[in-house]
C-alpha cells in the first residue's frame, strides 16, 4: 500500500514523540526494576519490552495508513471475533499468575481482553452516532447489553476485574459524552444506590480469595499486614523515598531487592519515582497530561462524529488507567492490576495502546477533506 503524502504532511509527530519517550522510560525503568543486585542473571523482560515496542509501531503505522472509518465499517465483524477470542481464552488459555487470560501464538501470548477495549470504542460509537439528542433508557439499555454484559462476565471469569471495571468506566464515559437527560442520570443514581447493597453481596460473592483481600486491605490497611496493605505501604515507602530529585538510575532498592511485587508491571510508576523523584514523576505525569490533551484537541478537530467518540473514547481509556495505576501505588484506590499504559511490562497492552495513538493520528491527519 502506498502512503499518501499528504499523510504523512499531516502526521502527528508530537503524539507519536510523547508516546515514544513515555515508552522508552518504561523500558529503561523495567530494566532498572529487573536488574540482579549482585552478579545474577538479568531478566529478559526489558528486551521483550523492546521487541514489542517494533512489533506495535508496526501496528501503529498500519492503522494510520487505513482511513479510520474502516473501524465504523468493521466494528460489528471485529466484536465478533473479539467474543470468540475471549471464549477461547476460557477454553484454551495460558494460565499465569493463577489467572486464565491469554492466548499463546506461536512466540507471543495476546491478552485479547486488552484488544477489546479498542473494539468495544469502535463498535459504540458507531452505534452512538444513530441518535441525535439525549439517549433514552432503551438506547442506553441495548448499548449495555450489546458491548458490556457478555465481554465483562467472560472477562471476570479469567478472572479480571481491573479490566472489567476499565470497560464498565469506557462505557460510562462514551454514553455520558453523548449525552443522557437529567431524570435518567437521577433514576441510574437512585438505582445505583438502591441495588449497592443487593449486587455488593453477589460480586463480593464471585470475587477470588486474593480480589477480597485487596479491598478490605483498601478499607483497612492493617487487616493484612503481610499480604496486599505490606505491598501498598512498600509502594509508598518506594515514592517517598524517591524525595525531590530522586536516588538516581538504577539506585532504586524496592523493586531489586523485591520488595514491591509486579514492580515491572502494576507498580512500575513506584519504581520510576523512586529513582527520579518528585520533579522526573511531575515530568512523567506532564507526559500524560500532553498526551490526554492532544487526543482531546483531536476529537475536537475530528470532521465527523464517528472520529469525535472514537478519539475521546480512547483518550478515556488513558486518562481511567493512569487514574486507577497510580491511584493504586499511592494508596487512593484499591490494587487492582491495572498496568501504566504504554510504560508498564506487557506486550498486548503496549500494542493496543500504539494502536489506539495510530487511531487517534489517522483521525487528526484526515480531519481535512483531503483523503478519499
Amino acid at each position: 500500500m502506498r502512503l499518501d503524502r499528504r499523510l504523512i504532511a499531516n502526521f502527528d509527530w508530537v503524539l507519536m514523540g510523547i508516546a515514544l519517550a513515555i515508552t522508552f522510560l518504561g523500558i529503561m525503568t523495567i530494566y532498572s526494576a529487573t536488574r540482579p543486585l549482585s552478579g545474577g542473571t538479568h531478566s529478559t523482560f526489558y528486551i521483550k519490552q523492546f521487541y514489542w515496542l517494533l512489533i506495535s509501531l508496526a501496528a501503529m503505522l498500519a492503522v494510520v495508513s487505513v482511513d479510520y472509518k474502516w473501524f465504523e465499517r468493521n466494528s460489528t465483524r471485529l466484536m465478533w471475533v473479539s467474543l470468540i477470542l475471549l471464549f477461547v481464552v476460557l477454553v484454551a488459555g495460558r494460565i499465569g499468575m493463577g489467572a486464565k487470560r491469554w492466548i499463546t501464538i506461536g512466540p507471543l501470548n495476546l491478552q485479547p481482553s486488552e484488544i477489546y477495549k479498542l473494539v468495544l470504542l469502535a463498535a459504540m460509537a458507531r452505534y452512538l452516532c444513530r441518535f441525535s439528542g439525549a439517549l433514552g433508557y432503551a438506547s442506553v439499555f441495548r448499548a449495555f447489553i450489546y458491548f458490556v454484559f457478555l465481554p465483562v462476565l467472560l472477562i471476570i471469569k479469567q478472572p479480571d476485574l481491573g479490566t472489567s471495571l476499565v470497560i464498565i468506566a469506557l462505557f460510562a464515559s462514551v454514553i455520558l459524552t453523548k449525552g443522557v437527560g437529567k431524570k435518567m442520570v437521577t433514576m441510574a443514581v437512585l438505582i445505583s444506590i438502591v441495588s449497592v447493597p443487593f449486587m455488593g453481596s453477589i460480586v463480593w460473592d464471585e470475587l477470588k480469595p486474593y480480589q477480597k483481600k485487596r479491598i478490605v486491605a483498601f478499607v483497612n490497611p492493617d487487616a493484612d499486614p503481610e499480604g496486599v496493605s505490606y505491598h501498598v505501604q512498600q509502594s509508598k515507602v518506594a515514592v517517598g523515598s524517591g524525595g525531590a530529585f530522586g536516588k538516581g538510575y538504577l539506585k532504586g532498592t524496592q523493586g531489586p531487592f523485591r520488595f514491591l511485587p509486579e514492580k515491572h508491571t502494576d507498580f512500575i510508576f513506584a519504581v520510576f519515582a523512586e529513582e527520579w523523584g518528585f520533579l522526573g514523576s511531575i515530568t512523567l505525569l506532564m507526559l500524560y497530561a500532553g498526551l490526554i490533551l492532544r487526543g482531546i484537541d483531536t476529537a475536537l478537530k475530528s470532521k465527523d462524529e464517528f472520529g469525535r467518540l472514537l478519539a475521546l473514547g480512547i483518550t478515556y481509556m488513558f486518562m481511567i488507567y493512569c487514574f486507577i495505576n497510580i491511584g493504586m501505588t499511592l494508596g487512593l484506590v484499591p490494587v487492582v492490576g491495572v498496568p501504566l499504559p504504554l510504560m508498564s511490562y506487557g506486550g498486548t497492552a503496549l500494542m493496543t495502546n500504539f494502536i489506539g495513538i495510530g487511531i487517534l493520528i489517522s483521525i487528526r491527519a484526515r480531519r481535512f477533506e483531503l483523503f478519499y
